[in-house]
């Protein structure tokens, strides 16, 4: 067991982002099953269509944004919970004016992300 605060946690620029950082609160040595993730995308911040190979649940913390989840697109704002499914094309762009954060659990298990052509969504 072990007991941080989220600011001693070193925050990481996402490789495939647009302004957005995501820190690793609980990774996969610390937990045996998921990890917790938080990431923040600050003003016309977002990222790109992708997949993965492991499922997503998150929580909103703050902020307002678009997400695209297969077919479909939804406003998402500080409260709200997302299911992603493994493997299915999802976008995040920051809508508002203030940083977009949530958290992310994930399964430990190998995560593969492969960048979509945002033309063949």
């Amino acid at each position: 067991m072990s007991v941080k605060h989220s600011r001693d946690v070193a925050a990481k620029e996402v490789a495939a982002g647009k302004a957005t950082t995501i820190q690793v609160l609980i990774s996969s040595q610390e937990a045996p099953n998921f990890a917790l993730r938080r990431f923040s995308m600050q003003k016309g911040g977002g990222m790109p269509p992708h997949t993965n190979t492991v499922e997503h649940e998150q929580y909103v913390l703050r902020g307002r944004a678009r997400i695209g989840i297969g077919e479909d697109t939804y406003e998402v704002g500080s409260g709200d919970v997302v299911f992603i499914p493994e493997g299915v094309v999802h976008y995040y762009e920051n809508t508002g004016e203030e940083p977009f954060e949530f958290l992310c659990v994930i399964p430990n298990k190998d995560d593969q992300i492969t960048i979509v052509n945002a033309a063949s969504c």
